[in-house]
């Protein structure tokens, strides 16, 4: 018990929580502006897997982590116009099409990463950005290291959250974006292009969520691996549900999931006698608990997972 009531400890904890809580902001984000426009998208996985490997692979060659974060998100945007095109374009059925992008994308990003390297017991490894510490603000006592020594990636997951909120509460782009997710008969008899939209949601989509995944492989670990997601996107989505879509509701709960993933780490080192299986089910028992007693009171935009189909004149 000593190991844990004191402030070092904490101090590493809440830092951890910070950085572990980063990709599921930023996916959970990316679901958020999806599901404004009334597009569920379930394929969170298979972006952040996709971005993961592009991101990995750019920083592997170039050894710059920062275009291997950007790669990742124009690789999450390319995966994600498949998704585009036979939900918005062709009226497919948004789940059945986001359960097979968390199928196409993890397994080429697969293939890719055993066509490029090889089949070997060893994993190439590639360079991490560094941290950034603000000065002074750093220098804080306690609190400095925990919210001003991070990579440039988590400032911007956090800062994403008030410009979300402006967004979609306070600018007129944002509301028209939050209409076509709500009543795109009635924005489109205003003038709204809900088809354009949409597609837009999409690219924001596909943008964040392989950034999210990128941040893995950039900012997290340095290298690539199956399962390196570990279902954050299903994670994510729940975040977007506990979160009663909104941008602070949604940090809140990627702070209370990211809390859970790393108190199990720091478990399974203060007791290395307990099966670590049992531990590493902490963040997902809290997804389940949150859903099933917080996030089932309030749903989404009116319009979420329903095609929409342009009336001819």
């Amino acid at each position: 018990m000593e190991n844990i009531m004191n402030l070092p400890f904490l101090q590493e904890l809440l830092l951890s929580t910070m950085r572990m809580a980063t990709p599921l902001l930023i996916v959970a984000l990316a679901e958020l502006y999806s599901e404004k426009a009334g597009l569920v998208n379930i394929g969170l996985d298979g972006m952040m897997a996709f971005g993961a490997l592009v991101g990995f692979l750019t920083s592997y060659i170039t050894g710059n982590p920062y275009l291997g974060i950007l790669a990742g998100g124009l690789g999450g945007i390319m995966v994600n116009m498949i998704y585009a095109v036979a939900t918005i374009q062709l009226g497919a059925q948004q789940i059945v099409f986001g359960m097979a992008i968390n199928l196409f994308a993890p397994a080429l990003a697969s293939f890719i990463y055993k066509a490029y390297f090889g089949i070997s017991s060893t994993l190439a490894q590639a360079t991490l950005m560094e941290p950034m510490a603000i000065p002074l603000l750093s220098e804080i006592p306690f609190i400095g290291k925990i919210l001003f020594h991070h990579t440039i990636i988590v400032y911007i997951a956090y800062l994403l959250v008030p410009i979300s909120y402006i967004f979609f509460e306070k600018t007129k782009a944002g509301l028209n974006f939050k209409a076509v997710g709500e009543f795109p008969k009635a924005a489109e008899s205003l003038g709204i292009n809900v088809y354009r939209q949409k597609y837009l949601a999409c690219i924001i989509c596909g943008l964040l969520a392989g950034i999210g995944g990128a941040y893995l492989t950039t900012a997290y670990v340095s290298t690539y691996s199956d399962g390196i997601v570990s279902g954050r996107g299903f994670i994510a989505l729940s975040a977007v549900v506990f979160g009663r879509w909104m941008p602070t509701g949604v940090l809140f709960a990627a702070l209370l999931f990211g809390f859970a993933d790393s108190i199990q780490l720091r478990l399974q080192i203060i007791n290395p006698e307990t099966p670590y299986q049992l531990l590493a089910m902490i963040p997902y028992l809290s997804t389940l608990f949150a859903l099933a007693f917080f996030g089932i009171k309030k749903s989404g935009p009116k319009a979420n997972g329903q095609p929409y189909f342009k009336e001819e004149r």
